[in-house]
């Protein structure tokens, strides 16, 4: 990757911003102004979903801050995402007609014509995955979405697609970090022309969802890991001069994927922002790679590629 790269071709004339803003855990008051802000403060990608419950505020802040700067929709890249649903936790799985729905149930929350990215949310769908999948082409042949993937799809998710005789998803959208790279399904994503997105990026600091209500799988030994005064990261984020949260996303973008921080802090949006002024090198890379330690603990039930 060019390392003044900033956007990542997911399809042919579609670029997607490297830096997004993330919304997961953004309350829907908090939604509207944290979006206006992360658009003045400089990002172009905004990214929510119906599970996040705030996509009416995402889209009022996304409309504030197009206005509050003087910009056009069309330089804002906006990611939504469906709940596909799951039997196992009760919620009837979303047949062809139900994704269709739900889509302008997102559409019309977040006020926008159309929306540039839509995914999958999880692999939960069951029997009805393939169905869903095909309603979200349907989505995109009628002009409704620029682009479609998935989110928290494994190897195996994708092969039923494939098996399918289906176009393959231009995304998937999973946790990322050094504590859990995918060194199996990075590679067959990148081999299929599917490109990585990270979420939860932060994971090894010790503020991440370290408050009430922020519920996660990280485990108490983790949680001590990142409090640890020796931590490796804030040793290579000094050698460089940044912060620690500015090594782990530049750790995504050296590696090629669009990431999408969150913070309710403007100071803290331009500092993730700033990833640029510096490359990490080869010798900290090769250190990083060694600290892999499987699954992702962003979900309180455990790593979502696992389902379905």
């Amino acid at each position: 990757m060019n390392e003044a790269q900033t956007f990542i071709r997911i399809e042919d004339g579609l670029d997607l911003p490297i830096v997004g803003f993330g919304t997961c855990l953004i309350s829907q008051n908090d939604s509207a102004p944290a979006v206006t802000a992360a658009i003045v403060a400089g990002y172009r990608h905004i990214d929510t979903a119906v599970a996040y419950e705030n996509e009416a505020g995402v889209g009022a802040g996304i409309r504030a801050g197009i206005s509050a700067i003087g910009i056009a929709r069309r330089d804002i890249f906006v990611t939504a995402k469906l709940w596909p649903g799951n039997a196992d936790w009760d919620d009837a799985p979303k047949g062809y007609e139900a994704v269709l729905e739900a889509f302008e149930t997102t559409r019309s929350a977040l006020g926008l014509d159309y929306i540039d990215l839509y995914l999958v949310h999880a692999p939960t769908g069951g029997a009805e995955r393939l169905n869903q999948w095909r309603a979200m082409l349907h989505l995109k042949d009628e002009g409704k979405v620029r682009a479609i993937g998935v989110s928290n799809f494994a190897q195996s998710h994708i092969e039923e697609i494939k098996t399918a005789g289906l176009p393959l998803p231009a995304v998937n959208q999973i946790e990322l970090h050094p504590w859990s790279q995918k060194p199996a399904l990075v590679p067959y994503l990148n081999q299929n022309g599917i490109k990585p997105i990270a979420y939860s990026s932060l994971v090894p600091l010790s503020t991440w969802r370290a408050k009430e209500g922020e519920p996660s799988s990280k485990t108490e030994a983790m949680k001590a890991a990142s409090s640890n005064g020796s931590s490796p990261f804030k040793t290579m984020a000094l050698k460089y001069g940044v912060s620690e949260a500015q090594l782990l996303l530049r750790w995504g973008v050296q590696k090629g994927f669009a990431i999408l921080p969150k913070s309710l802090s403007p100071n803290r949006m331009r500092e993730n922002l700033d990833l640029f002024g510096f490359v990490i090198d080869q010798n900290d890379m090769a250190l990083i790679e060694g600290m892999d330690r499987g699954d992702g603990v962003a979900w309180p039930i455990g790593d979502p590629t696992k389902l379905g």
